[in-house]
């Protein structure tokens, strides 16, 4: 019997073929956007983790100074003591190479006499390594990166480091046999400590010193109770975790919001199931009557979602690959905008995310199967037989539903105003929202069809009415549909408008920040912050330039702040009035008095008073030249370029406890009258070739910045789209179930006179009205969603206060995209239905 029962299944889906793509389609998108997501993402974070991994090799512990690094006395005394720990200096850096690919180089300088315990790169050389310390720049590089690069042994590699040009010697290739490895170095560059201290100015200084301890913590204290001002021990897996830390939020926001075309799917799954329950409502009817038990049908439906489940999860697993090998690219020029500096090659097929995405896509899949398989299960036999019994249950049913959807709108809305940082609560509450407006939908459709009978039947005649009454009357497939397109479009709208509004907010702190004419910075590989500077003396130079009334000079780099690897800018404000910064907390004059009056004070931005519960009034400890020292917070200021946090002080006061002198950007403030691109010339002029600078008027550097912005939010955009490309499968699949399940209903129309035409109009009038409720009932949810991402996951992932904006042209897309959608959706349905024979459908039944 189980045999039978298998091969009926197997023949009812070999029968609709195109309406089993459908659903494998659904499945197979949704689970593809998870899985590339993850594997984007991942693939990034792993290359990353490799680098740094094979950077810090079998270190445990190291020593870090202050924003310009270690004075080389610090190894030096380290290595004369008595109970000398096993140590490396370190010189660590970054530059894009000129040629090839102009792929991003991390620079490795290291004494070659003290890395053995540390990593061996030595091995799987070609050439003579030992060149490194006798012949002045000189490097070995990867085969991979020399192949990609166009170089062999011997030749020279242009490089761009902080805007200055230089040329390496390739002396030797690393080739490692093991793959891992082989992918960790690819795009490292390894040379001799004083060719890298040359290279990045960094002389007489050292980026880090590597240490191991094997005595653990107690040895790392004993350590540390000796070490000088100005000097910290930390683990040396502490970087990782704080930069992995940092891209935390990035990463689950994108994870999140690809779940939402998993969702849309799982509407897809449940209106199939439904449709086949529905449309063998006969045969499952008879095979009760004659004794197939109610366990034996629910296997049945479940075992038919579940070999839907297999096929489109497997095809959602390889369109996820191949999706993400495009998707790598952006999430990692994101990361590069953002967070660091990472090179991704190539997409790593983790075999968790893959397993992963199987569960996500089966999982989904039967539970979207539970309640079709429930129903076919529980009813009784001749209730089975009679295709309105269906109906006249989800009539019945839509106002309990109605209740349970406010009910979890109620327990959603709770969830999201539970005050805690955490991110999980608020999804959570956000997926509750829209689960709860989702189960809305049928009592609101039922009702709203019935008031567009009236309007439809005065401007359409008989086929008005009967395109509403029918929508009514399929409320088991249309409301499935409809919630279906209606969760997509409320997406795009909340992502839409959260976008325009975030895209408004920084637009509006850009004109409040940006208020000098010119603003000069070296040329890097990325738009991140970056601690590149320029060349001594020429920030002075170049502020001396005739037709400028004033200036101001930045020093962007990082530092421990409580521990935690943290921005820090530093701001010379001396030679003009303009005070580039709004507050959050704290008086703009008295804010001011107070960091010119004291060495101890600074601010800090918006997302580091968030995430860290920093307040006015509050310390932290900086890991300064001169030792860790407490600083007094005095306001919180508006920061929408980092979302990791930052701390500014007076150029005044990071002078007195830092060594640090390198300027990273100077800006200039025009004379009245004077003529911008007379300045700008005048500038460059000045300048000179001897380092390669970003040389911006104040427009060009908002529309870069705003290109920045563009760029961070290609993805989401993406995953709308992708969103929207499920949901409008979801109204073909519920829109090709109507014209299967009414092909007798409209035979007899087409019998009693009803011309093709007139039929092609009933199906766009429904249509039609499907994606005008659709639109009409995700408007209130989309604006719902833009006030949670906005004020709510926004403001826990990154801290950033957004004003939201409701753009009436959103909307009216919003509207007028559910309506393009249905109406596509019902051409081939409308088509087919035209087409058929009357004779044929009937005889069928």
């Amino acid at each position: 019997m189980k045999g039978l029962l298998v091969r009926a299944s197997l023949r009812h889906l070999g029968r609709h073929p195109w309406l089993t793509a459908l659903s494998l389609v659904g499945i197979a998108l949704g689970v593809a956007v998870v899985v590339s997501i993850d594997l984007a993402s991942g693939s990034a974070m792993r290359a990353f983790e490799r680098s740094t991994d094979a950077v810090a090799g079998r270190a445990t512990h190291q020593l870090l100074g202050g924003t310009s690094g270690l004075p080389e006395r610090v190894y030096r005394d380290l290595r004369v003591r008595p109970d000398a720990p096993v140590s490396a200096p370190v010189v660590e850096g970054y530059a894009q190479a000129t040629v090839g690919d102009r792929r991003t180089l991390t620079l490795l300088g290291m004494d070659p006499f003290a890395e053995a315990p540390f990593r061996d790169f030595s091995s799987g050389a070609s050439g003579d390594v030992s060149t490194l310390l006798t012949e002045p720049g000189t490097v070995l590089l990867s085969a991979r990166a020399a192949r990609a690069l166009g170089v062999g042994v011997g030749d020279m590699l242009p490089v761009r480091v902080a805007g200055r040009d230089a040329k390496l010697r390739i002396m030797s290739l690393i080739a490692p046999a093991n793959e891992d490895t082989a992918r960790a170095v690819e795009s490292l560059a390894l040379m001799d400590l004083s060719t890298a201290q040359e290279l990045l100015a960094q002389e007489g200084r050292l980026t880090r010193v590597d240490l191991i301890l094997p005595g653990g913590d107690a040895q790392a204290e004993q350590l540390r109770a000796t070490l000088p001002p100005g000097t910290e021990l930390v683990r040396a897996s502490a970087r990782t975790g704080t930069l992995e830390q940092m891209t935390r939020a990035f990463r689950t926001n994108l994870t999140a919001l690809s779940l939402l075309a998993l969702v849309v799917g799982m509407f897809l799954i449940y209106n199939t199931m439904t449709f086949s329950v529905v449309q063998r409502r006969g045969l499952l009817g008879r095979l009760r009557a004659v004794g197939i038990t109610r366990r034996e049908l629910f296997a049945l439906v479940l075992g038919e979602a579940l070999v839907l489940g297999v096929v489109g999860t497997v095809a959602g697993l390889l369109l996820g690959i191949i999706l993400g090998r495009g998707l790598v690219g952006l999430i990692t020029q994101t990361l590069n905008d953002l967070y660091f500096v990472v090179s991704v090659r190539r997409l790593v097929l983790e075999p968790l995310t893959l397993a992963k995405g199987l569960g996500l896509g089966l999982g989904a899949t039967v539970l979207a199967a539970l309640v079709p398989a429930w129903e076919a299960a529980r009813s009784a036999p001749v209730t089975t037989l009679r295709r309105s019994t269906l109906e006249d249950v989800s009539r019945t049913r839509a106002p309990k539903l109605a209740l349970m959807g406010l009910a979890l709108l109620a327990s959603g809305v709770g969830m999201l105003n539970w005050p805690t940082h955490a991110l999980l609560p608020a999804y959570v509450g956000l997926f509750g929202v829209l689960l709860g407006a989702a189960l809305l939908v049928p009592w609101l459709t039922e009702r709203l069809s019935l008031l567009a009978a009236v309007p439809l039947g005065l401007s359409f005649g008989l086929l008005g009415r009967m395109a509403a009454r029918s929508v009514r009357t399929s409320l088991s497939r249309t409301a499935v549909a409809l919630a279906a397109l209606m969760v997509a479009v409320a997406t795009t709208v909340g992502v839409g408008l959260m976008v325009s509004s975030f895209r408004g907010t920084v637009m509006s702190w850009l004109e409040a920040s940006l208020l000098a004419d010119v603003y000069i910075s070296p040329a890097t590989m990325v738009a991140r912050r970056e601690s590149a500077s320029l060349t001594p003396g020429l920030a002075e130079h170049l502020r001396a330039t005739p037709g400028i009334a004033g200036s101001s000079s930045l020093r962007l780099t990082h530092v421990q702040v409580n521990g935690r690897l943290t921005d820090l800018s530093a701001v010379d404000l001396s030679h003009t009035t303009a005070r580039p910064y709004r507050f959050k907390q704290g008086d703009d004059a008295s804010v001011w008095r107070e960091l010119e009056s004291s060495t101890d004070a600074l601010i800090v931005s918006e997302p580091l008073s968030f995430h860290r519960g920093v307040k006015v009034g509050d310390t932290v400890q900086l890991a300064t030249d001169r030792g860790l020292h407490a600083f007094r917070v005095v306001g919180v200021y508006f920061d929408y370029g980092s979302d990791v946090g930052t701390v500014l002080m007076p150029r005044a006061t990071y002078d007195r406890w830092f060594d640090d002198r390198g300027v990273s950007g100077v800006a200039l403030y025009a004379a009245p009258g004077q003529d911008l691109d007379a300045l700008l010339a005048s500038v460059r002029e000045r300048a000179g070739d001897t380092q390669a600078l970003l040389i911006r008027s104040n427009r060009s550097l908002r529309q870069m910045s705003m290109e920045v912005f563009d760029r961070t939010f290609t993805i989401t955009q993406v995953l709308r789209l992708l969103a929207i490309c499920v949901a409008f499968v979801g109204v073909l699949s519920a829109l090709m179930s109507l014209q299967l399940e009414r092909a007798r209903e409209l035979a007899v129309l087409r019998a009693m006179g009803l011309t093709p035409g007139q039929l092609w109009g009933l199906v766009s009038l429904q249509t039609g009205l499907l994606g005008l409720l659709a639109g009409l009932f995700s408007l209130p949810l989309g604006v719902g969603l833009a006030y949670i991402l906005v004020h709510v996951i926004n403001q826990r992932s990154f801290g950033w206060t957004l004003r939201l904006a409701v753009s009436p042209e959103t909307l009216g897309q919003a509207l007028l995209l559910a309506l393009v959608a249905a109406a596509l959706a019902g051409l081939y349905p409308a088509w087919k239905m035209a087409r058929a024979n009357p004779a044929l459908a009937l005889r069928e039944e």
